[in-house]
């Protein structure tokens, strides 16, 4: 059975982000790019299930620019098989990617597709669920743990009571969360193995995919800063702040 895992290049957790000065967008020039975090989370699971005789096969798979190779060989790094990059340099929306992924899950035929829950550039929360819309499959979004079961998956969830058990059949879409996996460290030799690894490049008029932006972003700020603090001399003068200026009480 193959894992088809998606990952996304952005900017590096670590790095502050600056908004460019005419307000278009976000400043990456020069700026240190990795794999989104919840994708390296995803491409360790699908290579734990390959590890356990779930899985037969693991497939990276990123869309977007030609620098988008060096994350997927960080992902065949971790374990991933072979890799899949979908080059094109337009703006790619969650339904763009979507679609895109549709088509390559017809093409490989995964039995499962893993996905980060989100990606921490535009934190929309969306592809995953619209993968699993397009190709009429069953989805467990927000997994914690996942567990084969008899041809089946049971997915434990994070809901806002608490946690949710969920049996699905497969192919099935997954959305990897926080705590799901701590990935492991990559090694040297794995990377240098990784560059050896098959990485197959499409375009999305291959795919037979339109990945027109729908959507325009107008302007894009950064929040007002805070002002500072003060100091109040009892608990009696911080109520009247409260109830006078805050006016919260």
């Amino acid at each position: 059975m193959k894992v088809l895992v998606a990952v996304k290049r952005v900017v590096d957790y670590n790095v502050k982000v600056r908004v460019k000065s005419d307000n278009t967008g976000v400043d990456i020039a020069n700026v240190k790019m990795s794999m989104n975090p919840f994708d390296e989370i995803a491409i360790e699971e699908a290579v734990r299930l390959r590890e356990k005789g779930v899985a037969t096969e693991v497939i990276a798979v990123s869309c977007g620019v030609t620098q988008c190779t060096e994350t997927l060989r960080t992902a065949m790094a971790i374990g991933a098989d072979r890799a899949i990059l979908v080059e094109t340099a337009v703006e790619l929306q969650p339904l763009a990617v979507a679609k895109l992924l549709k088509a390559l899950v017809d093409k490989e035929q995964p039995g499962i597709i893993i996905l980060g829950k989100q990606a921490i550039d535009d934190d929309c929360n969306q592809t995953g669920q619209m993968l699993a819309a397009l190709a009429d499959l069953p989805q467990a979004t927000f997994a914690s743990k996942v567990e084969a079961a008899d041809g089946k998956l049971k997915v434990t969830r994070e809901v806002d009571g608490g946690l949710e058990t969920l049996l699905i059949s497969l192919p099935a879409v997954i959305t990897a969360d926080l705590r799901l996996n701590e990935p492991r460290y990559v090694t040297l030799p794995n990377i240098m193995k990784a560059k050896k690894k098959q990485l197959d490049v499409f375009k999305p008029e291959d795919l037979g995919v339109d990945v027109t932006p729908r959507i325009k972003t107008l302007k894009v700020s950064e929040p007002p800063k805070r002002s500072a603090g003060i100091k109040v001399p009892d608990v009696a003068t911080l109520v009247a702040k409260l109830k006078n200026e805050a006016k919260v009480i």
